[in-house]
């Protein structure tokens, strides 16, 4: 899908979606640019079988995982070769997607070594990922242990409101074996102020409301993604959640690099945004049968 063809079809986009829980970007819209916050590899990423309305639909509203640190802090993938080998001692491939891919094909992914995967349900208050149960019941089936998650906006609504609304629409938790706790995407704002217009101790509450409505709602605490730089600078020394929820970081090169404070150990690695899986290329840090465990609660 081109930029003016998607831009064509923004209109039809606005119509579908409510907008008063949003700032919305229609001033980029109407100059002829992409809306603000859309990632740099799009359409790269969009799966050029999705339908041109929703396609913009997707573009217009949808943030995958990643997508704003990109963004933010660039990457050091190399060019041609974006799946970094790294070492572990023991490590599971995973992998993430959004609205962006569309239909996946995962018995596909699944030959190619995926054996996780968490899917995007929600964002804010006002969206829901269109083709989530193709993604989330599809991964399911193909074998892989899933999971799925919320990007925040913490200028809309409380983090109570959203944490229901994301376990409403696909958030919540079963101890089957084959679901992994619902994760909290902690990123920089598509829309404006970095930290979302909220001080440390404002962004330290916003996440402790949602994580303990979470947690009432699922008996479950979430992961919580994010990378060194937004939280350095967002929550800082604010809030400790290291006690409960598993850290999935994010950082696209070829270390892990400085953790976010305080947590001492990583879950999961989102080592780059594109390669041999559809979506964003994942590392469980630890054996497949700490992968279950996690998922088992």
């Amino acid at each position: 899908m081109s930029v003016s063809s998607c831009l064509k079809t923004f209109s039809l986009a606005l119509a579908v979606v409510p907008l008063a829980a949003m700032a919305t970007p229609t001033a980029s819209i109407k100059s002829g640019a992409m809306p603000q916050g859309t990632p740099v590899n799009w359409q790269q990423q969009l799966n050029p079988q999705i339908p041109s309305a929703l396609a913009a639909r997707i573009v217009m509203y949808d943030h995958p995982m990643g997508s704003q640190i990109r963004l933010h802090e660039g990457s050091l993938q190399i060019p041609g070769h974006p799946q970094i080998n790294h070492p572990m001692t023991a490590s599971v491939a995973g992998m993430d997607v959004s609205g962006y891919q569309g239909n996946v094909n995962w018995s596909a992914a699944w030959s190619n070594g995926a054996r996780f995967a968490y899917v995007k349900a929600t964002e804010g208050t006002y969206y829901k990922n269109p083709y989530f149960n193709q993604q989330y019941l599809g991964s399911y089936y193909a074998g892989m242990i899933r999971g799925s998650y919320h990007f925040a906006r913490p200028d809309t609504t409380s983090g109570a409101t959203q944490a229901d609304y994301f376990v409403d629409h696909g958030g919540g938790w079963s101890k089957d074996g084959k679901t992994l706790p619902g994760a909290l995407d902690m990123e920089w704002n598509p829309y404006g102020s970095s930290c979302y217009g909220l001080s440390r101790s404002q962004m330290a509450a916003w996440v402790s409301s949602f994580s303990n409505e979470y947690h009432r709602r699922t008996s479950r605490w979430p992961v919580i993604y994010t990378s060194n730089s937004w939280w350095s600078q967002c929550v800082g020394t604010a809030g400790n959640f290291s006690n409960n929820s598993p850290l999935w970081v994010a950082r696209y090169a070829s270390a892990v690099g400085t953790l976010p404070w305080p947590w001492g150990f990583y879950t999961i690695w989102q080592y780059a945004d594109s390669g041999i899986f559809p979506g964003d290329q994942n590392s469980f840090n630890g054996a497949y049968s700490r992968l279950q465990a996690l998922a088992n609660g």
